[in-house]
């Protein structure tokens, strides 16, 4: 704790002496958004002289400043991510402190969180807590939202319970993600850079065509190589947790007449991830007497968040292809706008795993490595007719219509030997007399996501200072499942076949008395190679109420509920039995929040201030619970569950070429009220308990200052810090394994030194990552080799140094 506290006050020091990385004159600091471009139609016009009190955003389905909006809205422009370093979500989290990733051995199991709740699950058939939208389109699975931020423009977190104007699964809240829209004349950027640590090369560029009088385009490309900060000793000391990414994306805008404009959209994306090799950091034991197991002499580097090397015959990788396109039209009919969006998307994941740690099989410690190909596409039409908002009543009116469908083969092979008699020392299977079998399972499962809303929210504005907000949402889901597992051989991790007759058994035996246990066992043996199937639907009202006064011309106090949803799921995974096949209900949410938005200094100085409360009922989750008899951790609805705290954003531009901005988050999410499982009381996470990725406290500050020497060139200087407290990672009935899996309080502190030229033709930055070499795990898990600990060290645990160069044109 003394040492994270000397960090967090060391970042404090190096941001008051150096201010965060400048990108662009007369606009450092503050957020692209200030432009007024939104996804619907503005263009971006010259922000020379905008401040912190003009930023613009769309959380509302409108464009709107930041201040007049009753909503608690983080604003990260697209030169805070690239100051950053930020490639994608993860890096965001750095600078909204409300913000918190999950990081998994591979990218479609990452989740994020907000205010201390999201969902991490390992089904395909449940969805995340948070959606991420990106100019309008909802991306339905959470792993393709974790792509690279390219050419952005600005992402706002709005924080809470999103369901009226966003719909399901924004429970937890809505990432609202806006790229950069073409300009009117030719133009564009040339980037590259290089860091150390794993010799990681990125370049980018971007390009503005106009086509036509009123027809104007970009394109944007990226191509990015890193080689990873893990050595594996078992590939001849290669490094491993890098990637290869390359894509590309275009946008068209049209503007056939002053009341009609086209915007069609297109991205394509390719990603090979060696990542994330899991380090073992804790020391193998016997769990009775306690003693060092054998299998740590395979296990190298045992030093907890400080490993850095792995031993592992295979490499724990993800495949990724993605692509979509989009079509927006925006109507001026009278004084009302109709907005209409379409879109298809496609996302394939290949997951390759080593599920044992280990470079082979030995005596007692099996092989276990997974493959599981998935692909998945995504429909959707949106339909919105919006009032203008300087009238008495103001509102905003949409149908919604998706259809998400995922398809996924997942195959588990193991490697099981045995020795008579049983050798006291470390044995390999390719020992002499050893009894070699190989189980392998392959299961077969898919979803198909079915959602149809209509919603709505107005504003009365009762008088200038008074304003009275309204909105609904009706949604009606539905969610079909099916699955099949065949295996002629069961073992570590594999279960035995399952398809419509194991289940359809499985239900007879029960209503005929036998023990859900027993049943289960002896149902595998009515397999009739049909696949399971399951369907389930349901109806939900949410929405939103709340009120809005301006104490002062610059000072607007609002107070609202939300009722949020999530909708239903299924438990649908590789290892699907009998016992799990029930649907998990609905999750929904109960909020309240109280905020203060000021602006001082004409614009200058943007202080937000929002407190807030929050109750789950039903909330999906990774959850403990008997399966056959064995506790195991599956998704299910965990039982009730709240959240409450306080947040503070900041943004200051006291001059033109110098600028702060960051926030800091008190939050308090814990359990409530545990769901007990249906055999028994020993899975039971006391209630009280705080959630998993829910830091008491998360703090960021960062500054900009750009020395204009009216010379050739201007130099800029940087920093940017984060803190946050300690976090559990694993959610679980055992105190000691939750104390086992509980990451650290850490603060980290980049800088960065800078070359422009004064109009902003070139520039050169330096750049130091993690000052302080301030090492962490990004999420710690139990499961490892006789009882051991998995880590997952992210890049960002290690100092390493980088060099951007930028043309503009």
């Amino acid at each position: 704790m003394t040492k994270a506290l000397y960090l967090s006050g060391a970042a404090l020091l190096a941001l008051t002496a150096a201010p965060s990385f400048a990108q662009d004159s007369g606009t450092a600091g503050v957020s692209a958004a200030t432009t007024g471009a939104d996804a619907q139609s503005a263009e971006p016009t010259d922000t020379d002289n905008a401040t912190p009190g003009d930023i613009v955003v769309t959380a509302q389905k409108r464009s709107e400043r930041l201040q007049d909006v009753p909503v608690a809205i983080s604003v990260v422009s697209g030169d805070q991510l690239a100051a950053k370093g930020a490639l994608n979500l993860e890096g965001a989290q750095y600078l909204v402190p409300t913000l918190n990733f999950r990081k998994s051995g591979t990218a479609i199991n990452q989740s994020l969180f907000l205010r201390g709740v999201g969902t991490s699950t390992f089904s395909i058939a449940g969805e995340p807590s948070i959606s991420t939208v990106v100019d309008g389109v909802v991306y339905s699975r959470a792993g393709e939202a974790f792509s690279d931020l390219i050419d952005i423009d600005r992402i706002e977190v709005l924080r809470g319970p999103q369901g009226t104007l966003f719909g399901k699964n924004t429970s937890a809240g809505v990432i609202n993600i806006i790229t950069k829209r073409p300009g009117d004349d030719f133009g564009g950027f040339l980037e590259g850079g290089y860091y150390t640590n794993g010799n990681e090369y990125r370049v980018r560029g971007a390009v503005d065509l106009p086509l036509g009088e009123n027809v104007k385009s970009r394109f944007t490309g990226f191509y990015g190589n890193y080689d990873g900060n893990i050595r594996n000793i078992a590939q001849n000391n290669d490094r491993v947790n890098g990637y290869e990414h390359y894509g590309v994306r275009g946008m068209i805008v049209a503007d056939p007449t002053p009341d009609l404009t086209f915007t069609l959209i297109a991205d394509y994306r390719k990603s090979k991830d060696d990542c994330c090799a899991e380090v073992i950091g804790t020391t193998p034991r016997n769990a009775t007497t306690g003693a060092v197991l054998p299998v740590a002499a395979v296990l190298p580097d045992i030093r907890g968040d400080k490993s850095r090397t792995v031993n592992q015959d295979l490499v724990t990788s993800t495949n990724e292809t993605s692509w979509g396109v989009s079509l927006q039209a925006d109507a001026q009919l009278g004084t009302q706008t109709v907005t209409y969006i379409g879109s298809y998307r496609e996302y394939d994941n290949e997951e390759i795993r080593d599920g044992d740690w280990l470079p082979q099989a030995y005596v007692g410690f099996n092989q276990l490595h997974d493959f599981g190909p998935q692909t998945s596409n995504t429909f959707t039409q949106e339909l919105r007719l919006t009032s203008p908002s300087d009238q008495f009543f103001s509102y905003v009116l949409g149908a919604f219509y998706s259809r998400a469908e995922t398809e996924r083969t997942f195959t588990r092979n193991d490697l099981v030997c045995t020795v008579t008699p049983t050798p006291p020392a470390l044995t390999p299977c390719t020992t002499t007399g050893a009894v070699v079998t190989r189980p392998t399972g392959t299961a077969e499962f898919g979803s198909v996501f079915k959602n149809l809303a209509f919603f709505g929210q107005g504003t009365f504005n009762i008088t200038d200072r008074f304003r009275v907000i309204g909105g609904f949402r009706y949604t009606s889901d539905q969610l079909d499942v099916s699955h099949i597992r065949r295996t002629t051989l069961t073992g570590p991790g594999i279960n035995g076949n399952f398809d419509r007759g194991v289940n359809n058994a499985y239900i007879r035996l029960v209503a005929a008395g036998v023990r859900p246990t027993d049943a289960a066992t002896q149902a595998v043996a009515f397999s009739d190679g049909v696949p399971f199937i399951a369907k389930t639907t349901n109806d939900n009202w949410s929405g939103k109420a709340g009120v809005q006064y301006d104490i002062a011309r610059q000072s607007t106090a609002y107070a609202t509920y939300s009722r949020g949803y999530k909708g239903p799921a299924f438990n649908v995974f590789f290892n699907l039995t009998a016992t799990g096949t029930n649907a998990i209900e609905p999750e929904t949410a109960d909020a309240y929040e109280i905020g203060l938005k000021n602006t001082f200094f004409d614009g200058k100085l943007v202080l937000n201030l929002a407190g807030y409360y929050a109750k789950y009922h039903n909330f999906q989750a990774n959850n403990p619970d008997f399966v056959a008899g064995v506790l195991v951790t599956r998704f299910t609805n965990a039982g009730e569950i709240s959240t409450r705290g306080g947040e503070l954003d900041i943004v200051f531009q006291p001059v033109r070429d110098l600028s702060f901005s960051g926030g800091l988050a008190y939050t308090d999410a814990h359990i409530d009220q545990f769901k007990v499982p249906v055999s028994g009381a020993a899975g039971v996470v006391p209630n009280g308990t705080t959630l998993g990725y829910a830091p008491k406290w998360k703090g960021s500050l960062g500054a900009d200052y750009r020395i204009r020497t009216g010379g050739m060139v201007d130099f800029t200087l940087g920093a940017q810090g984060s803190y946050q407290s300690k976090q559990i990672s694993q959610l679980d009935a055992s105190e000691a394994v939750r104390d086992a899996t509980t990451i650290k309080g850490y603060g980290l502190v980049d800088l960065a030194v800078g070359v422009v030229d004064n109009d902003d033709r070139f520039r050169l930055s330096f750049q130091v990552k993690n000052l302080f070499d301030q090492s962490f795990a990004s999420a710690i898990t139990s499961g490892g080799p006789g009882g051991s600990y998995r880590y997952l060290i992210p890049r960002e645990a290690d100092r390493y140094y980088g060099v951007t160069g930028r043309v503009n044109f």
